[in-house]
């Protein structure tokens, strides 16, 4: 009674939680600060205040940051929601175990767990990906009335309750329909040509607790090809002289298609009439002289009638058309006028020709059909053209002799302007009435020379480029330019420099842009800088200029750790924070400083029973065991984990830098077996004995398949020949020695006498001296075993005692038997033989 006494006594004055354990409730999306648990800390008798920043959560179960620990005062806490990850009763775990750890600032302890529960609330419903910002659908105008799209909604709680949604239209519309079930329908026919070529509907859902979400839908109705086009150009005939030059547009027959909302048609126009004198513009519907009119010759002069026929169309097959019939009457004028036997004249003229040179003399080629005087002489006007005046002229006026009297340079903004090629249009006509005339029109195009040289536009370039540059990174541009003119095709080539110890070529040139890239990748640690030789060449002239690249350097090495893969082997219930069989990462960057290393454990860690410390700040972390195995509970099923280990480099980023920066992570493979307990271990000396079993296991490269191949070929072939030989040899000893069983006669065996199997286990026996740090009970016998926390091995505590609780509680005759292993050794404790 004095011992409870004292007990009690001890821990009312010891510091200790109160109202914890419990059990608290939390709405799912809850917003951050909202209360979840009030409770408080009794002091110990030394009055000694909490320290600051206790109480804390240190663990929860499952692990979550969407809770904190917040002071009301001295020794008053509650603890409210954080708003770091949402409290989702659908989707997210609904039990948190959180540990609450208080300390004060003497040093005393207390640990309690406070249990959440995440309740669920009613939430509306929600739209699918984009429709919830609004759907926007097409209809042809035309179509039948009938089905046009489904509108899906999502209810995580009518989902699960398997209760349908509500959809409906709001407000309704006459156009358009909507089921229950959210199938939207349309009511009638659209007609694009009618108008009202666009509807806006609001489709809404309710949940069965008439919460409720919309959206909005867009329906547009799409134009399509049912009209026929039609004419609207008035006239029908026209009156046209003869001797309309070529291209002359004599007539513009029009058009529209109701299709097109009054905007410019795109009609496509054609003569049905096969005709040599006209020619229509499929686009804009004008119609052209093709050909002469000459009305004193030929057909023209018994019939100056043409008819055409014009059709018309919307798409050039398939589409809607129209026709229409036109004619053209064709008059008589005077129509002789001076000839020449050419009339359009093209020359080409070095740009540093002589002022006064003959370029043309024209009375070589034009005459007058007229007889006699004045009506077969004429004489030529003055050139006329845009800047022609001021570089050409006849001498004597009126002659028909050209003459250059300025400056054709090619260079020349003016004359680049109007591309070096000048236009002149001179009439020759009759001296006298009716003064008939015709043009004549000459070309002129200036010849380039040379009379620059080929120059980069810098005699040197640098570049810079990083080293982790992929192949075919663009570095830099070169330019060459020749003020010669036109600007002829310019070849751009390395001529020296681009090599690597490795590679002959490093860079690569584009040979008509001068853009500078990378052939491979780069490496600032073998060569910083490249010194480059281009060469640039046209038809006419060569040039060079030397290029510097500089290699900049960046971190493109992964973390590399020693050991990279491991096979470690725990007892199943080592105490939590313990350093796993003493393991230790030992990690080296050629980038990055030894401070910049970040450790975390990727897919294997199930129920996060393991944890790197420290996980940042070092290239040296120590493997910890984190949380208990709850084999028994059930929360634990897997006796075997495979852990993928990253560790990163980049813990001395910023959250900003490294969203710039190059991040690199190495891995590392860790397989972990977990040691059940003993189910019974019987010990008769102080020193336990145990047994090794040592299996070997012989590793090949994989690239070795032909030795299995070879050895089970081997062995079937061995196995065959065996079989064979024993066939053989039993058919002669049946032939030489017939056997014959008496019927019958029964084997003798002695009164008393029983056959026993043994069972032997062959291996090394090894005496071990083993500090023993931990305690447990065993859960067949219940008596209390020592154990060492790092290698696993057991001895039972006081053995004189355990073995008479063994001896009364097993039945008579049975035996214990226990293996404990992995994948290279098996550990077995054997009970010795009893007598007596």
């Amino acid at each position: 009674m004095s011992s409870c006494i004292l007990l009690k006594s001890t821990e009312r004055e010891a510091l200790h939680l109160i109202h914890l354990p419990a059990t608290s409730n939390v709405a799912e999306n809850s917003p951050p600060e909202t209360a979840v648990y009030t409770f408080a800390v009794n002091l110990s008798v030394s009055l000694s205040p909490v320290s600051p920043g206790f109480p804390v959560i240190i663990n929860s179960s499952p692990l979550t940051e969407a809770f904190k620990v917040n002071g009301l005062s001295g020794t008053s806490f509650e603890v409210v929601t954080t708003g770091k990850e949402q409290l989702d009763f659908e989707t997210g775990p609904n039990i948190f175990d959180l540990q609450i750890y208080v300390k004060d600032e003497v040093g005393t302890t207390d640990l309690q767990i406070l249990t959440v529960q995440v309740t669920d609330v009613n939430e509306p419903p929600q739209f699918q990906g984009a429709l919830g910002k609004g759907l926007e659908l097409y209809i042809a105008e035309g179509e039948k009335p009938g089905f046009i799209c489904q509108v899906e909604a999502f209810d995580p709680e009518d989902t699960i309750r398997r209760r349908p949604l509500s959809y409906s239209l709001v407000p309704p519309s006459k156009n358009f329909r909507m089921s229950a079930n959210g199938t939207l329908f349309s009511t009638r026919e659209f007609d694009f040509e009618a108008g009202n070529n666009s509807h806006y509907l609001v489709v809404e859902v309710r949940d069965s607790h008439a919460l409720k979400v919309s959206t909005a839908v867009q329906v547009n109705i799409v134009n399509i090809n049912d009209e026929r086009p039609r004419f609207t150009s008035p006239r029908r005939t026209y009156t046209i002289p003869e001797e309309q030059p070529a291209g002359t547009i004599v007539a513009n027959v029009t058009a529209e298609d109701p299709d097109d909302e009054g905007v410019a048609s795109r009609l496509l126009y054609s003569l049905t009439t096969v005709s040599n004198y006209f020619m229509i513009n499929q686009l804009t519907g004008t119609i052209q002289v093709a050909n002469r009119l000459d009305r004193d010759a030929r057909e023209l002069r018994q019939n100056p009638t043409i008819a055409l026929e014009v059709l018309v169309k919307d798409r050039p097959q398939g589409g809607q058309e129209n026709r229409m019939q036109i004619t053209f009457i064709v008059e008589d004028v005077n129509d002789n006028p001076a000839l020449c036997t050419k009339f359009t004249f093209s020359m080409m003229v070095p740009e540093r020709a002589a002022k006064g040179t003959l370029l043309l003399d024209l009375n070589k080629f034009c005459f007058d059909h007229d007889s006699e005087a004045p009506n077969n002489k004429f004489n030529f006007s003055t050139p006329s053209g845009v800047g022609s005046d001021r570089r050409f002229s006849q001498d004597p006026a009126g002659s028909g002799k050209l003459v250059l009297i300025g400056d054709l340079d090619y260079e020349d903004p003016n004359n680049l302007a109007s591309g070096n090629i000048f236009i002149m249009i001179i009439q020759v006509q009759d001296i006298a009435p009716p003064y008939y005339k015709n043009n004549i029109y000459i070309y002129i195009l200036t010849i380039p020379e040379n009379e620059f040289p080929l120059i980069f536009d810098r005699p040197s370039y640098v570049f810079n480029v990083s080293e982790v540059s992929s192949a075919r990174a663009r570095i830099g541009q070169v330019q060459a330019t020749d003020k010669d003119m036109p600007q002829s095709s310019i070849s751009y080539s390395i001529s020296t420099g681009g090599a690597s110890p490795r590679y002959p070529n490093m860079f690569w040139i584009h040979p008509k842009s001068g853009e500078l890239q990378l052939v491979m990748r780069v490496d600032y640690e073998t060569t910083p800088t490249y010194v480059l030789k281009i060469q640039a060449t046209n038809k006419e002239d060569t040039s060079s200029a030397m290029v510097t690249v500089n290699i900049l350097e960046e971190n493109d090495e992964k973390p590399v750790c020693t050991p990279n893969s491991s096979f470690l082997a725990i007892p199943v219930d080592l105490k939590v924070g313990t350093n796993i069989q003493n393991f230790k990462l030992t990690c080296t960057d050629l980038d990055s400083s030894p401070r910049s290393f970040r450790y975390s454990i990727g897919p294997g860690n199930i129920n996060n029973h393991f944890t790197f410390s420290p996980n940042a700040g070092t290239n040296v972390s120590h493997l910890l065991l984190s949380a208990h195995f709850d084999y028994a509970g059930g929360l634990d099923k897997s006796w075997d984990y495979n852990l993928l280990v990253y560790v990163t480099d980049d813990n001395l980023l910023s959250g900003r830098k490294k969203a710039e920066a190059l991040v690199q992570t190495g891995t590392v493979t860790l397989n972990i077996k977990v040691i059940p307990h003993p189910t019974t271990i019987i010990t008769t000396t102080p020193r336990p004995r145990v047994t090794y079993l040592i299996q070997r296991e012989n590793v090949y490269s994989p690239s070795a398949w032909y030795v299995p191949f070879v050895i089970a070929v081997g062995a079937m072939l061995l196995l065959g020949l065996l079989v064979s030989l024993t066939i053989v040899l039993a058919k002669a000893i049946c032939r030489h020695w017939p056997c014959k069983i008496r019927r019958g006669k029964k084997l003798l065996v002695k009164k008393g006498e029983t056959k026993t199997a043994k069972r032997a286990a062959v291996g090394e026996t090894i005496q071990m001296n083993t500090v023993f740090d931990g305690e447990a009970a065993d859960p067949v016998t219940g008596g209390i075993y020592e154990f060492n926390s790092k290698t696993g091995a057991r001895k039972w505590k006081d053995p004189v005692a355990q073995m008479s609780i063994w001896r009364a509680s097993r039945p008579q005759g049975s035996a214990s038997h226990r293996v404990t292993g992995g994948k290279r050794a098996t550990m077995e404790r054997e009970e010795p033989q009893r007598t007596g």
